[in-house]
């Protein structure tokens, strides 16, 4: 997987604790950050995947059907 750097501004207090789990664990900063990262995006799909059966239970969006989609894309 390619790599791209990225600049960020974080609490001092995260940073040190960052500091602190890289040199306890003896693991690169940039991986931690990472490897959290995937983490909270795995939860926040798991949020919006709640988010959006909530709207469609209460009917404020509507399903379309897979048999709909194939007509639409002529398959």
């Amino acid at each position: 997987m390619q790599s791209l750097k990225a600049t960020f501004t974080l609490p001092e207090h995260i940073v040190k604790e960052l500091a602190e789990f890289s040199e306890e664990l003896g693991e690169k900063k940039s991986h931690m950050v990472a490897d959290a990262l995937s983490q909270y995006f795995d939860l926040l799909d798991l949020k919006l995947a709640s988010k959006r059966a909530k709207e469609l239970r209460n009917g404020s969006v509507k399903a379309i059907s897979f048999e709909s989609i194939q007509s639409e894309m002529g398959l």
